[in-house]
């Protein structure tokens, strides 16, 4: 298991560090550092940025545009990306359906995409969750019914991350209603939301802002050729693509940024010295420092392209609890000022306080409950 860097991973963490210095716009970095979210505008922003530079895409393959980098790699310059204060780029596109247009789509559907989701002209959103299946996706409802060279797809998807600025949404349906297990008969459609019959509706969240929606599909008639994989088979495409969503919410290079950026919040405060504030954040530290271990040895057994597994599930799980744990600290150490509420365009500091408590709430739901992922651990990896 490698826990150092070599002499080739500093030299590329060198590299990394000379183009964030060159090229990340200070507006973005002051924002992070501020204690605030980037806006989408900024992470489209930083998006072009990378992409110009071949860099947006670190995990595909060299063939597909990708930067083709190891997964040491990969990790270097998240962790970079993120102490800098970079926005980090939504996965829908580029670590999602990207990825499962290579594994499982058509050459057709591989060359109408990919570079789309690379230069960041088209976005992606997830259509997954429905109002009766979020953590038990097999209970999905939404249906296409199959017209020659049509399906019309009926049904709604809701917590529809960013869908108010996507183009396209991969969606699971039902295709085989008579199926014997709930997994079986659904199948993977990717849709055009500005095809008729679609309506994007905001749903604002406890924190006040507008992250995710409901997709309402009315009698959608989405072409047969959009249809990854074959018919029937979308479980199997799911279960690769939320490996990776799971992987991403790990999201071990921002809670290594949001750690450091919650010492300088308690420095501000006097809080450093604080003998019960020291203790949460040596046990928040310690159990941080575990999964960073636990991700490290991950990628030096895996070879590039391979299946996560199990594993994914447990960063998840524990990656979405420390997180929670960030907030839940800063908010404390802001004190009475976290109480203070205003709208998303009056805060002086969203990232933490209220807000960024009240938004993390949701970090332990997103890409599968904790329930759900303990069970899995429990089964895949325990045998339980």
């Amino acid at each position: 298991m490698q826990l150092f860097y070599s002499d080739a991973d500093c030299a590329f963490q060198a590299e990394v560090r000379a183009f964030l210095q060159a090229e990340l716009p200070q507006d973005l970095s002051e924002t992070f550092h501020s204690f605030r979210r980037h806006s989408f505008e900024q992470m489209m922003r930083w998006h072009g940025i990378l992409a110009r530079k071949g860099w947006v895409a670190p995990h595909w393959p060299q063939s597909h545009g990708g930067a083709g980098w190891t997964l040491m790699q990969q990790y270097i310059f998240d962790s970079e990306a993120m102490l800098a204060g970079a926005p980090r780029l939504r996965p829908f596109g580029l670590k999602m359906i990207g990825p499962v247009l290579m594994r499982f789509g058509n050459a057709a559907q591989q060359e109408r995409f990919l570079l789309g989701i690379l230069s960041g002209e088209e976005y992606w959103c997830q259509g997954f969750s429905e109002p009766g299946a979020g953590s038990d996706l097999a209970a999905l409802r939404t249906t296409a019914v199959r017209q020659g060279d049509t399906f019309i797809v009926n049904g709604q998807k809701t917590w529809t991350t960013t869908a108010q600025h996507a183009d396209y949404m991969f969606t699971l349906v039902r295709t085989d209603p008579d199926a014997g297990k709930p997994q079986q008969g659904i199948s993977m459609l990717l849709i055009d939301l500005t095809l008729p019959g679609v309506e994007v509706r905001p749903i604002r969240t406890i924190d006040g802002d507008h992250h995710v929606n409901e997709v309402f599909l009315d009698n959608v008639e989405v072409p047969a050729d959009l249809l990854v994989h074959e018919e029937n088979r979308g479980w199997d495409v799911a279960k690769f693509l939320l490996g990776n969503e799971r992987v991403s919410i790990a999201n071990v290079g921002q809670s290594k940024a949001e750690i450091r950026l919650l010492k300088q919040l308690l420095a501000t405060h006097d809080l450093l010295d604080d003998p019960i504030m020291a203790m949460k954040l040596a046990d928040l530290e310690a159990d941080f420092l575990a999964q960073e271990v636990t991700n490290l040895r991950m990628l030096s057994a895996l070879a590039p392209g391979a299946d996560v597994g199990p594993l994914a599930s447990l960063l998840k799980l524990r990656g979405s609890e420390i997180q929670q744990r960030i907030q839940e600290l800063a908010m404390e150490a802001t004190g009475p000022a976290a109480a203070v509420w205003a709208d998303a365009s009056e805060r002086d500091s969203d990232g933490y306080g209220t807000h960024g408590w009240l938004f993390s709430r949701a970090f332990t739901i997103f890409g599968g409950s904790s329930e759900v992922m303990k069970n899995i651990v429990a089964k895949q990896s325990l045998g339980l």
